[in-house]
This record gives C-alpha cells, sequence and structure tokens, in this order.
C-alpha cells in the first residue's frame, strides 16, 4: 500500500466519526440559534426527513473545506467523489426511513440514528473509492456545481416547501420554516 491509499483511507475513516458527530450537533443549532435564519440553513428546522437530510449535506461541506487542503495532491476528482457521496448517504437515508416507516407506521430513533451512521459511513466509502479513480476535469467541476445546487435545494424548501410527505414533520403535522 502506497502513502496515497493509507493518507487517503485515514480521511475517509475520519470523516466518518466527523459526519456523525457535527451532524449530530446540527440537529440542535437551530434551537440554539434562537430559531434565527442561520440556523434554518444549516440545521432541521422540524422532525421532517427532508430537514434531517442537511445533517449529512453540512456536516460533509464542514469537513470537505478541511479535508481539501490535505489530500488535493492525491486525487483529481475530489468534488464529484463528495458529491456522489452525499447523494448516496441521502438517497439511504430516504429510502431506508420511508421502508421502515411504511412497515412500522412510526419513527424509531435509533433507526434513524443508524441509518444516518450507515449513509455517512456510505458517503465516505463511496468517496473514497471514486478519489482513487482518474477522472477527467469537467467531471470534477459538473462535482462542485452539483454539491452547490443539493444545497441549495436543501436549502430553498425549508423556506418554501412542497406538500409532500418527506417535507412534512410526522410530530406537528408543518411543513417548513414558516408554517404555522
Amino acid at each position: 500500500m502506497n502513502l496515497y491509499y493509507n493518507r487517503l483511507k485515514k480521511w475517509e475513516i475520519g470523516g466518518v466519526f466527523w459526519i456523525t458527530i457535527v451532524g449530530s450537533l446540527l440537529h440542535f443549532i437551530y434551537e440554539w440559534s434562537n430559531k434565527s435564519t442561520i440556523g434554518a440553513v444549516f440545521g432541521p428546522v422540524n422532525e421532517s426527513l427532508w430537514e434531517h437530510l442537511k445533517l449529512g449535506y453540512w456536516s460533509l461541506a464542514f469537513y470537505m473545506i478541511i479535508e481539501y487542503w490535505f489530500i488535493r495532491r492525491y486525487t483529481n476528482n475530489f468534488l464529484i467523489a463528495k458529491t456522489t457521496g452525499i447523494l448516496a448517504m441521502n438517497l439511504l437515508i430516504v429510502i431506508g426511513v420511508s421502508a421502515y416507516t411504511a412497515i412500522s407506521k412510526k419513527h424509531i430513533f435509533i433507526l434513524d440514528i443508524g441509518l444516518f451512521i450507515l449513509g455517512a459511513i456510505l458517503c465516505q466509502y463511496i468517496s473514497f473509492k471514486i478519489m482513487e479513480k482518474e477522472t477527467n476535469n469537467i467531471l470534477n467541476k459538473a462535482g462542485l456545481v452539483l454539491f452547490i445546487l443539493i444545497g441549495f435545494v436543501l436549502v430553498f424548501f425549508t423556506f418554501k416547501p412542497l406538500h409532500y410527505s418527506i417535507f412534512r414533520d410526522p410530530t406537528k403535522g408543518i411543513y417548513g420554516i414558516d408554517d404555522k
């Protein structure tokens, strides 16, 4: 095994812990910020599945800023790798939560936490596997655009949610931030 592989592997494993811990802390940022708009951007404003997708996204985004400076010399596809990773994480969470709540008819806290942790592992594993490969620069730039677009969409629907179950808070029956 070469130095590149080991360094990259350590960063991706560290990312699992970062995403899990920071994502868990972001769960409370809206309340801690006295329900500020900035808090609403980074954390869930209600208990809807949609709002909780921000936890993985923002914790990964913060980690990416740090990680990039240490591994940029070792990979040419960092952005597309991380974008693919967050898409996989969010897809796993959406499918997993939708499947078990369809069966149980309720949310089970330990399953929600388990899916978040499993999603973080999947995100970083996929990122690692993609970063092992060579990619062209256009694909990596597309990854940056898509990553930013995902963040925009996550935040946009906090303030302008659609009235679909993924946006609905199962405890209060509300949608988004302004639904009273």
